[in-house]
């Protein structure tokens, strides 16, 4: 029989050591329905979320909510929005008490006298030109000044059709204001012309993902398994889909036969209520989801499946130790 052990040799089986350990045990919270960008392709105003349900105004409420969250078994808040910043108090209540992760457009600076070890990812559309047609302005020139050289923040880039040749300037403009990088696909929820992608782009942006790891392995915080998984939609031999993904709301998981997912996953609204059905969008088809926390978890709950050789063991512990290190559960 096919163990860990007897697959790696002691230092794979070392670095397997170091994460399965962990136990991460995270969810996803709406901490405002409010924001300062109104982004196209935005899943979170395309499907309708900011409209589910309305947000929780008292403070104690959000206290006693956290606290009970942490009681379910939550080690990991992730939040998001809407934009976070906008509401520093709530964001306080979870990083007061648990691991806590804010996505933000870094345009509000997280005030570090508050929050001084708090992993902050600044969302970043591609260059001056796309973040202008899809955002409405350039983030980077303030998110940039906002938090260079921060040992705790950074950028989730999300690479659109338009970046494909283009990606190692915004790797280079990154690596120079002393942040970190990581890679995720615009899913495009709103049809924007021109940012749809095209038979062919898929494995040119692998190629170039792949080049920007080698080529800048301080700054790129990925995987080349990683970049087959979003490029391709397969893992082994299984295709993501409503059936494969396993970021879906617990409570509203129908699914049968039931999968692989993440334990006790919720993604809550923020009038600390209502549950939406997955980590990204209610109205998403499946199918076309680029998400790249969605594709790591994929990975993340399906270690048996990759305990059939040596390599492919190796690159389950890859992307593990990737998300780790994304949410500051093992240094960079």
């Amino acid at each position: 029989m096919k163990t860990v052990s007897s697959l790696l040799d002691a230092h794979w089986y070392e670095r397997y050591q170091r994460i399965s350990k962990l136990n991460i045990r995270s969810s996803i919270y709406d901490v405002t329905n409010r924001c300062n960008l109104r982004c196209k392709g935005c899943f979170f105003f395309s499907s309708g979320e900011d409209k589910a349900a309305p947000e929780e105004m008292h403070m104690d409420a959000w206290e006693s909510f956290i606290d009970r969250e942490i009681g379910r078994g939550v080690n990991l808040a992730i939040l998001i929005g809407g934009e976070p910043t906008l509401c520093l108090d709530r964001v306080e209540a979870f990083y007061r008490r648990l691991p806590t992760f804010c996505a933000t457009n870094g345009l509000i600076k997280v005030p570090r006298d508050r929050f001084p070890d708090m992993m902050v990812g600044i969302s970043l559309w591609g260059d001056q030109a796309d973040e202008t047609v899809l955002r409405g302005k350039d983030t980077f020139s303030i998110s940039s000044k906002n938090y260079h050289g921060d040992p705790h923040a950074y950028y989730l880039y999300t690479i659109t059709p338009r970046q494909i040749g283009h990606t190692e300037r915004i790797v280079q403009k990154i690596r120079d204001v002393g942040l970190k990088i990581h890679f995720q696909l615009l899913s495009n929820d709103e049809g924007v012309d021109g940012f749809s992608w095209k038979p062919g782009e898929m494995k040119a942006i692998q190629d170039e993902m792949d080049e920007m790891l080698e080529k800048y392995p301080d700054t790129v915080i990925s995987s080349r398994y990683y970049h087959e998984i979003i490029t391709t939609g397969k893992m082994l031999d299984r295709s993501f889909g409503w059936n494969e993904c396993p970021s879906v709301t617990e409570p509203l998981d129908t699914r049968k036969p039931g999968t692989k997912r993440l334990i006790h996953f919720i993604r809550w609204a923020s009038d600390l209520k209502t549950m939406h059905r997955c980590c990204t969008s209610e109205t998403r088809d499946c199918s076309t989801c680029k998400d790249g926390a969605a594709h790591m978890s994929w990975v993340m709950v399906n270690k048996r499946a990759h305990m059939r050789s040596r390599v492919d063991i190796q690159n389950w512990i890859e992307v593990y130790e990737m998300f780790a290190k994304l949410y500051q559960f093992i240094p960079w």
